[in-house]
């Protein structure tokens, strides 16, 4: 065993070139489950002119994804605990590959629902190996430098999806170029799986049960889904006749499950060894920590890419890859940033998340300046230039924050840790894209769609200055320790 900053870490399973390559194929496996969070948002007109769907279907479309995704993760990351991460992540892969197929084969538009839940429950089934393979393969700071990668591939992921939907449907055209969002997916998968057959690490030997917690999993499953869905499911989808305000009284059962599921984990846990929650988590500062940074962050920045597309596509007039295209140096900022903060986490820790938060805080005002004021003629020039300092923030944010709060889990539990963090960013997302599109559509008719986007971001500007306040408490508990 070795220490890093205070914590105790594993050998790698594997060495040398052999890490990296495996940590390729994770990236690649992590990478086309997260571009389908976004590159369908710019495809829904194609979609409801092909398949004629109604308001609710495609709410269900972009929702059924999320919501399976976030139902599927914890559980999933116990079940690569316990039966071997590379399985699991091969058996996610592939069935999201099959889901892709069906989906874009789609003949009407409940077929493309059911085809958008079934890829949501495999990309949860993968997505949590991922963390917890990055956690057995790589030891102390090499392992800070592979999530610097993994915070790469997620700005990449969230701000190229866009583009590369827009792109995919200028060059198939409007009527059937949405079927090749999904059709792309089944080459990387063809490619993927065979490779994480051969370059993936097996099971490891020190499992100390094998049991599965399932009223755990169904606890937490229908908390996460009454939690999420009165934010998923938007005001224009209970006006087309789906669920209305009443919706919110989720809330009320979702608060209420939270206590008996913490008992029941607790209980499970010191009988069987075996909880789907493990109750270590919480008494890990480290991990709540940064599980709370991850919340309040994701739901501060999710909706800023759909905010500034409606503004170019229904204000300004600009096509989906045009749009697009302004949100690219997002990517590129983050891409950038999260592999350098990567390689420096070990050294500066906390800090560096506090740097990236403030820069991001930055950006955001930017953008404001820019909505608010910037002549229409430079308007996506301006956009860029303060999509790309907005994006060196995040990636200074992400991989750092998802190292440190992984940093001192231990390795036999960090599928479980992997997908609850992810869990905390979606239900953070969802959160934030609920208020703040909430905000732009309410004024949106009275203010005209820049000012109301400029209005509306002023919510995501108020996270990030909550999420500096959770960074730098964390901040002076490890300086104090």
């Amino acid at each position: 065993m070795r220490s890093w900053k205070g914590c105790e870490v594993s050998e790698p399973v594997v060495a040398g070139r052999r890490q990296w390559q495996a940590l390729a194929v994770c990236l690649a496996s992590a990478f086309v489950n997260m571009l389908d969070v976004s590159i369908v948002n710019v495809a829904m007109p194609s979609i409801e002119s092909s398949l004629r769907a109604g308001t609710a279907e495609l709410q269900l479309i972009v929702a059924g994804y999320t919501l399976a995704f976030a139902l599927t993760v914890v559980p999933a990351g116990r079940l690569g605990d316990v039966h071997g991460r590379k399985k699991m992540l091969m058996i996610g892969v592939t069935g999201f590959g099959v889901c892709s197929l069906l989906a874009g084969l789609s003949v009407n538009d409940w077929m493309l629902a059911a085809a958008r839940v079934a890829q949501g429950v495999c990309a949860g089934l993968a997505n949590p190996q991922v963390s917890g393979l990055i956690q057995q393969l790589f030891p102390g700071k090499q392992r800070g430098r592979a999530f610097g990668y993994l915070g790469t591939l997620v700005g990449v992921a969230t701000a190229t999806g866009p583009l590369a939907g827009g792109a995919i449907i200028a060059l198939a055209g409007t009527e059937h170029g949405w079927r090749w969002i999904f059709f792309i997916n089944v080459p990387i998968v063809a490619v993927v799986v065979p490779l994480a057959a051969r370059l993936l690490p097996g099971k490891d030997a020190d499992r100390s049960s094998t049991k599965l917690d399932f009223f755990g999993v169904a606890l937490i499953g229908v908390g996460t889904l009454t939690f999420m869905t009165p934010f998923v499911l938007s005001e224009r989808s209970a006006s087309a006749g789906g669920p209305g305000n009443e919706r919110w009284l989720l809330l009320i059962v979702a608060f209420a499950l939270l206590p008996v599921a913490y008992f029941w984990e607790r209980h499970y846990h010191r009988r069987f060894r075996a909880a789907v929650f493990d109750p270590r988590l919480l008494r890990n500062a480290g991990f709540c920590f940064g599980a709370a940074i991850g919340f309040v962050y994701f739901a501060s920045f999710t909706s800023l890419f759909l905010i500034v597309t409606m503004v170019l596509q229904a204000g300004l007039g600009f096509s989906a890859l045009q749009a697009g295209l302004t949100a690219m140096p997002y990517a590129l900022g983050s891409g950038l940033a999260a592999s350098l903060a990567g390689r420096r986490v070990a050294k500066h820790g906390r800090k560096l998340v506090v740097a990236g938060l403030c820069l991001a805080l930055v950006g955001m005002s930017a953008i404001q300046v820019v909505l608010r004021f910037a002549p229409t003629q430079w308007v996506a020039v301006s956009l860029a230039c303060a999509m790309l300092l907005t994006g060196l923030g995040s990636g200074t944010v992400v991989s750092p924050n998802q190292t440190l709060t992984l940093a001192h889990v231990p390795v036999e539990i960090g599928g479980v840790a992997g997908g609850m963090l992810q869990v905390s960013q979606q239900i953070g997302s969802a959160v934030g894209m609920a208020v703040v599109l909430a905000g732009f559509f309410a004024n949106q008719v009275a203010m005209g769609e820049r000012q109301a986007a400029a209005h509306s971001l002023l919510v995501s500007m108020a996270l990030i200055a909550l999420a500096v306040g959770v960074a730098v408490a964390d901040w002076r508990r490890t300086a104090r320790t």
